[in-house]
């Protein structure tokens, strides 16, 4: 089983849809067996909220579906619990490391080093652009899905680049 928890500032825009896009491509793939997927949050701002109406949004508009859930702060315990803590931007990156104690076991990832690039996901909280953290998003997702198999962690993804 690969443990994955994606991670921002609020857990409410962009962790919230990696969370649900990346459950939606591991199902889409035939992989949803080999994974457990969750979101959390750096801050304790939004704890308890749901996500935000332009995830939800973005999600409908694409057809993905929205995975249930209310904003959580991670703590030491989850790392525990997860093979890959996944940010979104440098600013988490920071954070997770701090809260985390250092990433002892090299489990603290940005999400688009998976893709090749060291650039943020793009953070809709701010911008209000959901398309563009989307596209950074999906961008994410097939890199880390591409990492996993050339590492031989995940198993029978004939479908992943068009293979």
């Amino acid at each position: 089983m690969i443990r994955v928890a994606f991670c921002c500032h609020g857990n409410i825009c962009r962790s919230t849809l990696a969370e649900s896009v990346f459950t939606y491509r591991v199902r889409e793939l035939g992989l949803a067996d080999q994974f457990v997927i969750d979101s959390f949050a750096t801050s304790t701002e939004e704890i308890g909220n749901p996500p935000h109406r332009g995830t939800v949004n973005k999600l409908r508009e694409v057809g993905i579906p929205l995975v249930p859930h209310r904003a959580k702060q991670i703590t030491v315990r989850d790392y525990d619990s997860f093979d890959y803590i996944i940010g979104m931007d440098g600013w988490n990156m920071r954070n997770l490391n701090r809260m985390l104690k250092g990433d002892p076991e090299g489990k603290i990832y940005k999400f688009l080093t998976f893709a090749g690039s060291d650039r943020d996901i793009a953070d809709p909280w701010y911008t209000g652009n959901f398309d563009v953290t989307y596209d950074d998003i999906i961008e994410g997702c097939e890199g880390f899905l591409s990492y996993l198999k050339n590492n031989g962690e995940i198993k029978a993804i004939a479908k992943l680049n068009g293979e």
